[in-house]
């Protein structure tokens, strides 16, 4: 088992990209040990590029990109929507030299109708994952999928979730990218999922149940490693959980309760906390 070790953004700004913050968290990642960071790009795209790049360049730090969909680009009602800013997203990671976006592509965060998900609404998103999955493979580009709690989206909650639609798209540059905050609601356990995607999973976020420090929550960390140990994992390991120091990060993820740490307490500590459970 030979994993990155990276961070999100949010370990220390909002979810409101600005090239300002954008920098400053990719320097506090370098400072921080990190091996990589992730960038949550913003709808509009609004990356300055070069200055991304000089600045990973400079703290010697590699870097994915993530995007979440929202209701308006919730793919079974807006199908043409998704997939425009999908390709938009592709095209900023094709010009910051990157080669991997992932996060939440199968649905927009907070988009309900009511009921489960239909299979005219899963081949709808099929249709959509193979569009853009053939023009991130001209990219040279992967797309990593990550289901969410039932509060958030009713169409992917679980591995078993995802990994179904991508047995039905069935192309090489898609994967599974799961999320410890949302496996402890959703799943049954922390191994069975892990080794069932086996080979399939290449990116986790790794998060506490109550979004602080790793170790100290109810998330079974034990049963977690034992199962990456067991499939060899060597993605990557990116810690996203939040501070209430960050200002407007609250506001932003509901952290309704003053965090215990503050954004490099909570970075360092849980940097530690996974490279000590993967030895």
């Amino acid at each position: 088992m030979k994993p990155k070790f990276g961070a999100t953004m949010l370990s220390w700004i909002a979810p409101m990209w600005n090239d300002e913050a954008g920098l400053y968290a990719i320097k506090k990642a370098g400072e921080g040990g990190f091996d990589l960071i992730e960038l949550l790009l913003p709808h509009t795209m609004d990356v300055d590029a070069k200055s991304v790049k000089d600045q990973l360049k400079k703290y010697n730090l590699n870097a994915l990109c993530g995007l979440n969909l929202s209701p308006d680009t919730h793919i079974p009602s807006h199908p043409k929507e998704a997939t425009a800013l999908i390709k938009k997203a592709l095209d900023k990671v094709a010009e910051l030299g990157l080669t991997h976006l992932g996060g939440v592509l199968h649905s927009g965060i907070g988009a309900f109708t009511g009921k489960t998900c239909t299979e005219n609404e899963k081949n709808i998103i099929c249709e959509v994952w193979s569009d853009v999955a053939e023009y991130a493979s001209k990219l040279e580009i992967t797309i990593g999928v990550e289901p969410v709690n039932r509060y958030e989206s009713y169409v992917c909650n679980t591995a078993d979730n995802v990994l179904e639609l991508l047995d039905k798209v069935n192309t090489p540059n898609m994967y599974l990218h799961l999320d410890t905050f949302h496996m402890n609601i959703e799943e049954d356990n922390f191994y069975e999922p892990i080794i069932k995607a086996g080979k399939r999973l290449k990116h986790l976020h790794m998060t506490e149940s109550n979004r602080g420090m790793l170790g100290e929550g109810n998330v079974n960390w034990n049963d977690l490693f034992r199962a990456l140990k067991e499939i060899d994992f060597e993605g990557n390991l990116v810690l996203e959980n939040f501070s209430s120091s960050v200002k407007g990060m609250s506001e932003a993820v509901s952290l309704w309760q003053k965090s215990k740490y503050d954004a490099d307490d909570l970075a360092k500590g849980s940097l530690g906390f996974m490279k000590k459970m993967s030895v």
